[in-house]
């Protein structure tokens, strides 16, 4: 893929994107790269594997990658030391990893819950209290700041049946985004925080999602499922990943100066039923 005319409204700006291998991650980095921002990518990969190695390769030589687990304080230290030594600076950071993890709530095991917990809230956490520093010294090149980046979900605004620990995880990013929104405008750092909450969206996550349904008997093929999930979708059909990445980069942007500790909705219309 080519990364196309470099646009240039995040030129001089560097991101850092969790999750950046594949999926929203991945179109997120993209967008951002054809933006002309400098953009590290994370992602649990070895950085010799052929996944990474083979996406750095095709980007080109504005992004870079280092392997890291969200859920460990030391690999978010090794990856500030790094954005610090190579570029002096983060103006964008999108905490996008995440897992999925469904069930009835009476059968989910404790270590499972957990695990999502750690995933998708204490690596959330971990990233912004790592890197609020140099993105302080950073936002005030920015006009609005730097920008935090929280990707939740339609699950963290509303319930869903058998998803209650991926429901419970993502409404903790949205009030997480909120909280540090607000403690960084009263404190006047030059850093915004806002949380973007997709709906279905064709990515690896969500066909390994659909595929242990499948297992489990509750369809004979993914695309069965995919089918249901579009017709219960008023615009009738499922996200790109580029079209929420279109978000993280209105969010990035200097369009977006005046929004902090609010959520972005791309939904296809499905939680204004």
């Amino acid at each position: 893929m080519s990364m196309g005319q470099q646009d240039g409204r995040l030129k001089g700006r560097v991101a850092f994107v969790t999750g950046g291998l594949r999926g929203i991650g991945l179109a997120t980095v993209e967008r951002y790269l054809v933006e002309g921002a400098s953009v590290v990518i994370s992602d649990l990969d070895a950085a010799d594997s052929p996944a990474a190695a083979g996406v750095i390769e095709r980007l080109g030589p504005s992004a870079s990658y280092i392997a890291a687990n969200v859920t460990e304080e030391g690999d978010w230290k090794r990856a500030s030391d790094l954005v610090r030594e190579r570029h002096g600076k983060l103006h964008i950071l999108v905490n996008n990893a995440g897992t999925d993890l469904t069930g009835p709530v009476e059968a989910l095991a404790l270590a499972d819950w957990r695990k999502i917990m750690a995933i998708n809230v204490d690596g959330v956490f971990l990233g912004t209290r790592q890197f609020v520093p140099l993105m302080a010294e950073s936002g005030v090149e920015v006009r609005g700041g730097a920008s935090i980046i929280n990707v939740s979900s339609i699950m963290g605004l509303v319930g869903y049946a058998d998803t209650s620990a991926y429901n419970a995880s993502k409404g903790a990013v949205r009030l997480f985004t909120k909280a540090i929104a607000v403690e960084f405008a009263t404190k006047k750092m030059p850093i915004r925080a806002n949380s973007i909450h997709p709906g279905f969206v064709l990515t690896p996550l969500l066909h390994a999602g659909f595929q242990r349904w499948v297992d489990k008997g509750f369809a004979e093929k993914p695309q069965d499922l995919i089918d249901t999930m579009a017709a219960t979708t008023p615009v009738g059909r499922l996200a790109d990943p580029a079209e929420i990445a279109g978000a993280a980069y209105f969010l990035a942007s200097d369009d977006s100066s005046y929004m902090t500790g609010t959520e972005v909705v791309v939904d296809g219309g499905w939680t204004a039923q």
